[in-house]
């Protein structure tokens, strides 16, 4: 054989060894990645609605509080920020079971008729869940106590 033949094996070889190296690592990248556990990563609250334009809108995420309020009637508004601690974070997140959240059903908008709506956005490493006026669900009792951990933490004030 001369020389031209051999060397183009060679690198015939040579790239049929890589794009199994490659396609190999790949595919062990993927399986450590779905074997990370789902976490959430933001809650959001809103009430919005009735006569005076109310509105009220919490954003949480793993480092911070983000909390507004007011009426669009009067425009009345007001706004607070926070850095929250990690142990707060995880009081806030263990308010909820990730397995329920895909259960967790809706009811239909009370804005219509001048009601309040209250919604909840929930974010995971996988998903993003959105409830509005799921008071009649099983699963309310997670919402009701995520309420109650952050009337530990907004301000007398802007509550």
């Amino acid at each position: 054989m001369s020389a031209v033949k051999i060397n183009y094996l060679k690198i015939l070889f040579s790239t049929f060894l890589l794009l199994i190296f490659f396609s190999c690592s790949k595919e062990s990248t993927d399986k450590t990645s779905d074997s990370k556990k789902e976490e959430i990563t933001f809650i959001g609250s809103s009430n919005v609605g009735g006569q005076l334009g109310y509105y009220r809108i919490i954003k949480v995420t793993k480092d911070s509080i983000h909390f507004e309020s007011g009426q669009t009637v009067n425009n009345k508004h007001k706004e607070w920020h926070s850095a929250i601690k990690p142990e707060t974070w995880k009081k806030l997140v263990s308010s909820f079971k990730i397995k329920n959240l895909d259960h967790i059903e809706s009811s239909p908008s009370i804005q219509a008729i001048d009601g309040i709506d209250e919604s909840f956005q929930i974010k995971t490493t996988k998903k993003s869940h959105v409830y509005v006026n799921s008071h009649n669900d099983i699963h309310y009792n997670q919402f009701s106590r995520f309420k109650q951990e952050l009337l530990k933490i907004i301000p007398q004030e802007y509550q």
